[in-house]
């Protein structure tokens, strides 16, 4: 079976490609296909910078939902997330597509990200009864401030390439092919000798002229429009902790609420009407 990773040196750049049709989901093989790829990149000393991206119609699109409800099997995804974000060489995200869940969650551990003009870019899990659980709720609002984080993750809604770049989530946007656009982006950093800039480590976001009131807002808000909401009020607890605790704590405290969630009754049902839902839009496309 080919390996859903494609690693090659282009130059001083490593180029890692994900190819696993038809949404490059993200299942036990290439999860750890890709750890494998950045390790690689990291332990070559004639590469110095790493572009990610994607082949087909899209980048990462999210879980593979044909392990729902499986046992997961190393590597776990928060194991891949922190290895990249861990990486000594800059890394780059060429998004094209959806980065939905924890497509996004993996393209926040690369160190800069760019988005074709058509990318649509989400952590959707509430709407799966769940939370963000490989470091969303933690690097998010790092990354465009816990107003929008709270917004983005207890909503599920994707944003598109205009908003993220207006944001920060997204540093640039591109037309076209995005091997190209994201080996195009990384020669720039060589260029400029910018290094790794990891989301993890940003605080400057998390500060707000009422971070308290935000937090009483979006509850008093998530329960008036998703009264019962299990997922979404302890998503709203997890952003919370990204302001008050170092990333390493913060994690801890995600993955807590993200196995609080996975045990929840209406975390079952969520999922068990997704999957009646998707089963009759199939039988509509084929009758």
């Amino acid at each position: 079976m080919p390996s859903p990773v494609q690693f090659s040196r282009q130059g001083a750049i490593a180029l890692i490609t994900v190819d696993n049709p038809p949404v490059n989901a993200l299942g036990h093989a290439l999860r750890a296909a890709l750890l494998e790829a950045f390790r690689a990149a990291e332990t070559d000393d004639a590469v110095q910078a790493v572009v990610l991206c994607c082949a087909g119609r899209t980048f990462i699109a999210g879980a593979d939902i044909r392990e729902f409800g499986q046992t997961p099997q190393a590597p776990l995804l928060p194991e891949l997330v922190e290895a990249i974000e861990a990486c000594s060489k800059p890394s780059v995200a060429a998004i094209h597509g959806s980065a939905l869940g924890g497509g996004l969650e993996v393209a926040m551990a690369c160190h800069y990200r760019i988005a074709r003009d058509d990318a649509a870019i989400g952590l959707p899990e509430v709407r799966l009864g769940l939370i963000p659980g490989a470091g969303g709720t933690q690097r998010l609002p790092r990354l465009v401030g816990v107003a929008r984080a709270l917004r983005m993750i207890t909503s599920g809604a994707a944003i598109g390439t205009a908003e993220a770049l207006a944001c920060g989530l997204v540093d640039d946007w591109f037309e076209g092919e995005a091997q190209a656009a994201g080996l195009a982006f990384a020669a720039r950093l060589l260029a400029e000798q910018r290094g790794p800039r990891r989301s993890g480590e940003r605080r400057d976001q998390l500060q707000a002229d009422d971070v308290a009131g935000l937090f009483a807002a979006k509850r008093a808000e998530v329960e008036q429009q998703m009264p019962g909401s299990f997922a979404a009020q302890r998503a709203i607890a997890a952003i919370k902790a990204a302001t008050r605790l170092p990333l390493a704590e913060g994690l801890k405290r995600e993955r807590a609420l993200f196995e609080e969630c996975l045990q929840s009754p209406q975390r079952a049902a969520l999922v068990e009407a997704f999957f009646a839902e998707r089963a009759a839009r199939k039988a509509q496309s084929a009758a």
